[in-house]
């Protein structure tokens, strides 16, 4: 908004006064035509920003998988979602039911009514939240005091799970926040909404690691069907992850509220922000802000500090059942993890860790993406011929073959044609919003109309889908 007063200011400092000649009043004439274009072209990107947000499906009253023992108390219906809970006891989904079930009677508190006492004295808090030097805010205060605390504290199994947890998945999410120049200290925001866990479903649906909700995940360009559900994909969530805040960021012009945002939505965001008279600072408008959300940043403080002085806490990361390094493949032919599992002799638990957007144990031949740990990776390379020949007919046996379904050995053409379905782009539309109302991804539309960005017009033709 500051460029856009500032093209205001310029446009009426250059009002025509008497005596200018009829060249003098052209050129500034043209000059003023081109300030309103500049002008129109931001607004445009401000309200496409909006839209995209808003009109996005978004997180609201979303409430994640990792506050919900806090939000909710004894008795949260969260759930970590898989295949099926017989993994061997050295799998990551072993690791996370086995510390589900042993905390699932531990460290729950009603973060509105109690307050934690410490003997580390408020000084030495504050100083070393000051010596944190983040580069978003990090206020010192008797809510974010509460949530250090319970952090650093309260809760020293599930605080070793994240550290263990963290040295894997950290690395993921600051290589992503670089790349979109963000502030790294966005990557706690994975502990306050899924303590790092890629399979956690919170009770309203939203999922993965950055639980995003259905349809925000699809305006994100994460694919979600029968097959693949990328917001259970570290890598493809985290990136749309940044993406978000990066929106977020542009409408509000602060970390804490594009935090907040993430969590509730900017509705909800803006909701509060009317009703605090306009001001656009947090702790102005955390009153009104829904329930989880006013806990939602001081949380990610309290996360951030118990990380940064976990050895002062005497806190140890748990041994963890992923491998320190892994190494990535494409495929372009249909790949079950059994044929991987069978002829190289991973298990298969391990695959599923390292790959849990593949709900179904195939990864479709489309080129995507295939994660296995790099002390396999010149047997794979050497062996891949033999892997996708080993019980290819039995694996696949009623299930897709390049976009169709194989029933009884023949492929039968889904229920998708081949004749387009196109759309008329109107004023106001955007391609999150075109995509929800199609039920197909911005991802998909780009691709479609070989579009380069997320800017459309008024008027073009967009190819939609197929009968």
């Amino acid at each position: 908004m500051k460029r856009l007063i500032a093209i205001l200011v310029l446009a009426g400092a250059m009002i025509p006064s008497f005596g200018q000649t009829r060249r003098q009043l052209r050129a500034q004439n043209d000059t003023l035509l081109l300030r309103v274009a500049a002008l129109e072209a931001e607004l445009a990107s401000y309200r496409a920003t909006e839209a995209s947000l808003s009109g996005s499906g978004e997180n609201e009253n979303k409430v994640s998988f990792a506050l919900e023992d806090y939000a909710s108390g004894p008795g949260s219906s969260a759930v970590i979602a898989g295949r099926d809970r017989q993994s061997h006891s050295d799998s990551l989904m072993a690791w996370y039911m086995h510390r589900a079930s042993r905390n699932a009677s531990r460290e729950q508190y009603n973060m509105d009514s109690v307050r934690f006492t410490t003997d580390v004295p408020d000084t030495t808090l504050m100083r070393r939240l000051r010596e944190m030097n983040s580069f978003i805010s990090l206020p010192y205060n008797e809510t974010v005091k509460n949530y250090m605390i319970l952090y650093s504290e309260k809760m020293p199994r599930r605080m070793a799970e994240i550290l263990g947890l963290s040295e894997y998945y950290m690395p993921i999410f600051e290589e992503t926040f670089r790349r979109y120049d963000l502030p790294l200290e966005l990557k706690y925001v994975a502990i306050i909404e899924s303590a790092m866990n890629p399979r956690a479903e919170s009770r309203v649906g939203a999922k993965g690691i950055w639980q995003f909700m259905y349809r925000t995940g699809l305006s994100y360009g994460l694919r979600i069907d029968s097959y693949i559900d990328e917001r259970m994909d570290p890598f493809a969530s985290a990136d749309a992850a940044a993406r978000y805040f990066r929106d977020a960021y542009r409408i509000f012009g602060d970390w804490a509220l594009a935090i907040s945002a993430y969590n509730c939505g900017s509705g909800n965001v803006n909701k509060a922000i009317k009703r605090a008279d306009g001001k656009r600072d947090f702790w102005s408008i955390y009153e009104f802000l829904p329930r989880e959300t006013r806990g939602y940043v001081p949380a990610m403080v309290g996360a951030m500090y118990a990380c940064r002085y976990a050895t002062e806490y005497g806190l140890r990361p748990d041994p963890k059942a992923l491998p320190v390094y892994v190494d990535t493949f494409r495929i372009n032919r249909n790949l079950h993890f059994a044929q991987i599992s069978e002829v190289l002799g991973i298990p298969i638990d391990d695959i599923r860790d390292l790959n849990p957007q593949y709900h179904k144990d195939i990864v479709p031949g489309e080129g995507n993406v295939l994660r296995l740990p790099f002390n396999y990776t010149s047997q794979f390379l050497e062996m891949q011929d033999s892997i996708y020949r080993y019980k290819a007919e039995t694996m696949f046996a009623a299930r897709i073959q390049d976009g169709r379904e194989i029933v009884q050995g023949r492929p039968v053409p889904t229920s998708q044609g081949t004749s387009w379905v196109y759309y008329k782009v109107k004023s106001g539309d955007n391609l999150g919003k075109i995509a929800k109302k199609y039920h197909t991804t911005v991802k998909n539309l780009k691709s479609w109309n070989n579009l380069r960005s997320d800017m459309i017009r008024e008027g073009q033709r967009l190819k939609v889908g197929k009968r």
